[in-house]
C-alpha cells in the first residue's frame, strides 16, 4: 500500500497542483463574479452525473467482479470469461452515458432554471461541456481494469492530463471564443478525451482486448448483471452524495453574488489536500481489501481497514488544523489577482474553514467505504448517502438564511461527519473477526492525534498574528501571505514533528521503516 500509494500520490500531487493553477487561472479572468458563477453551475451539472457513472460507483462495482474473474485463473477458458465481462461491461456502460448525454443536452434549458444565475449563458456552457460525462466515465472503466490487476501509473497520470489541456487549451482558442468560460469549457471535453487516451496504452500492453457486442448479449452476461446489481445501489448512494453539493450550489445560487464561486474555489482546495495521499490511499486499498475477502482473511482485512483510518488521521487532522489557521494567507497566495480582490478573498477564507472541519471525515470514509465494497456490500453506503443527504439538506436550509456560503460549507461537513460515523456503526455490526479491536484502536489514536496537532498549532497561530505587520505593509502577495505561510508551516511542522517523535508515534515510525526498507532494495 505504501509503495503504490506513495507512487499514485505523487502523480495525484502533481495533478493537484496543476488543478490549484486551473482555478487559479479561472479566478484570476473571472474571480467571484456572474460568468464564474455560470461556469461553476455548468460544470458542475455533467461533474456530477461523471460521479455517477464514473470513479467511485464504477470501481466499486468492477473492481470486486473483476477481481473474481482474476481470481480463476490465467487459462484459456477463464481468459475468455473475463474479455467477454469486459466487453459486456464496456457496451452498457458507453449505451448508458450515451443516452444520458443525448438528455442532458435536450434538458438543459429546464435544468438550468433551478439556479440563479446567468441562465442563457449557463446553457450553453453545460450544452458543451456535457460530453465530458461519456468520456470520463470510458476513463473510469480503463481505470478499473489497471487498478484490479495492481497497475496505478497511468490512471494517476490521466487526471495531470486533463489538468493541462483545462489549462492550455483555452488559451489557444480564447481568440476564438465569445468569452473565457467557453474556452475553458472546450479544455474541459478535451481534458476528458485525454483521461482515456493515457490510460487504453497500459490496458493494451496487459494483454486485455474489449470491444462492442450485442446489446442483448451484454445485457445477459453473469458478471454484468452482478455489476448492475452492485451499481444500482452506489449509484443511488452516490446521487445522495453528489446531490448534497447540487443542493449546496443551488442554495448558494440564492445567498448573493460569488457564493458559488467561494464554494469551488474552498472545495478545490480541499481536493488538494484530499489528493496527495487520501485518495491515493482509497484507491489502492480497495483490491487489496476485495483481496483479503475473497481468501476469508478477516483478520488482515480488519486490519488494513484500521491501518488505513489511521493513516488517514495521521495526515488529515494536523493539516485541518492548521488549515484553519492558516486559510486567509492560503486563499491570498493562491487566488488574489486581478478580479479576485480581498472581499473574495475574505468570503472564500470564511466557506474554507467550514469545509475543513470535515476534511476528516471525508478521508475516513475513502477508507470505510471501500471496506463494504470489497465485501460486495453496496447497499449500506447507500443507505447511510441517503441519511447524510437529509442531513445536508436540513442544515443547509437551516444555515444557509443566516451564514450564506459558508453555513452551506458547515451542512456539508456535517453531512460527512454522519455519513462517516454511520457506516462504523454499520461495520461493528458485521462482527467482522478483529473489527472491533481496530476501530477501538483509531479511535484511541484519533484523540491523541488531536492533542498533538491541537498543541503544534498554538505557536503558529501566534507567529501569524506576529506578522500581521508585514503583511499589512507588504505589496507582494509572495512577501505578505507567502512568507508568513511558510514560517507558518515550518514552525507547525517543526513542533508536530517533535511531539510525535517523543511519544513514539506508532503510525509515523512505521512510515519511517517502511520508506528505509525501500530505501535499501
Amino acid at each position: 500500500m505504501l509503495r503504490e500509494g506513495s507512487r499514485l500520490g505523487l502523480l495525484t500531487l502533481l495533478s493537484r497542483i496543476l488543478g490549484l493553477l486551473r482555478e487559479m487561472t479561472l479566478a484570476a479572468f473571472m474571480g467571484t463574479g456572474r460568468l464564474a458563477d455560470a461556469f461553476g453551475v455548468a460544470f458542475n451539472l455533467p461533474n456530477f452525473l461523471r460521479r455517477l457513472f464514473a470513479e467511485n460507483s464504477m470501481t466499486a462495482a468492477f473492481i470486486p467482479t473483476f477481481t473474481g474473474y482474476l481470481a480463476e485463473g490465467e487459462d484459456g477458458a477463464a481468459r475468455a470469461r473475463s474479455r467477454e465481462f469486459l466487453s459486456a461491461t464496456f457496451t452498457v456502460l458507453v449505451f448508458l452515458v450515451t443516452l444520458t448525454v443525448a438528455l442532458g443536452i435536450a434538458l438543459t434549458p429546464y435544468i438550468v432554471r433551478l439556479f440563479g444565475t446567468d441562465p442563457a449563458e449557463t446553457a450553453i456552457l453545460t450544452r458543451m461541456m456535457f460530453p465530458f460525462l461519456a468520456l470520463v466515465s470510458v476513463a473510469a472503466f480503463l481505470q478499473g481494469i489497471l487498478n484490479s490487476l495492481g497497475i496505478f501509473g497511468p490512471s494517476g497520470f490521466a487526471p495531470v492530463a486533463f489538468n493541462l489541456a483545462w489549462i492550455a487549451v483555452p488559451y489557444l482558442v480564447a481568440g476564438f471564443m465569445p468569452n473565457p468560460a467557453r474556452a475553458m469549457a472546450v479544455g474541459v471535453v478535451l481534458g476528458g478525451l485525454l483521461q482515456a487516451l493515457v490510460q487504453l496504452p497500459a490496458v493494451l500492453r496487459a494483454g486485455w482486448r474489449f470491444g462492442f457486442i450485442g446489446l442483448g448479449r451484454a445485457w445477459a452476461n453473469p458478471g454484468m448483471r452482478k455489476v448492475l446489481s452492485l451499481i444500482g445501489p452506489t449509484i443511488l448512494g452516490m446521487a445522495a452524495y453528489q446531490v448534497n453539493a447540487l443542493v449546496s450550489t443551488m442554495l448558494a445560487s440564492g445567498a448573493g453574488t460569488g457564493a458559488v464561486s467561494s464554494l469551488r474555489y474552498s472545495l478545490r482546495l480541499q481536493e488538494f489536500v484530499l489528493g496527495i495521499f487520501v485518495v491515493s490511499a482509497g484507491t489502492v486499498l480497495l483490491p487489496n481489501l476485495s483481496g483479503s475477502a475473497k481468501r476469508g482473511d478477516w483478520a488482515e482485512y480488519s486490519g488494513s481497514v484500521g491501518k488505513g483510518l489511521r493513516a488517514m488521521i495521521l495526515v488529515t487532522l494536523p493539516v485541518s488544523l492548521f488549515s484553519m489557521v492558516a486559510g486567509r494567507d492560503i486563499v491570498t497566495l493562491l487566488f488574489k489577482a486581478r478580479e479576485f480582490g480581498e472581499a473574495s478573498v475574505l468570503l472564500t477564507t470564511t466557506v474554507f474553514f467550514c469545509h475543513m472541519t470535515g476534511l476528516v471525515f471525508v478521508a475516513m470514509n475513502r477508507v470505510v467505504a471501500p471496506a463494504f465494497y470489497a465485501i460486495s456490500d453496496t447497499r449500506t453506503p447507500t443507505r447511510a448517502g441517503l441519511f447524510s443527504f437529509a442531513v445536508n439538506v436540513a442544515a443547509a436550509v437551516a444555515l444557509a438564511g443566516p451564514f450564506h456560503g459558508p453555513g452551506i460549507a458547515l451542512a456539508l461537513s456535517v453531512a460527512s461527519a454522519a455519513n462517516t460515523l454511520l457506516l462504523i456503526l454499520y461495520l461493528l455490526g458485521k462482527r467482522i473477526e478483529g473489527m472491533k479491536r481496530a476501530l477501538a484502536g483509531v479511535l484511541v489514536y484519533a484523540g491523541r492525534m488531536a492533542l498533538s496537532a491541537g498543541l503544534a498549532v498554538v505557536p503558529a497561530y501566534f507567529l501569524r498574528r506576529a506578522l500581521d505587520p508585514l503583511a499589512a505593509s507588504a505589496t507582494n502577495r509572495l512577501v505578505g501571505a507567502g512568507l508568513p505561510l511558510l514560517l507558518e508551516t515550518l514552525a507547525f511542522g517543526t513542533v508536530l514533528l517533535g511531539i510525535l517523535l517523543v511519544t513514539k508515534d506508532e503510525m509515523l515510525a512505521g512510515l519511517i521503516s517502511a520508506l528505509s526498507r525501500r530505501r535499501g532494495r
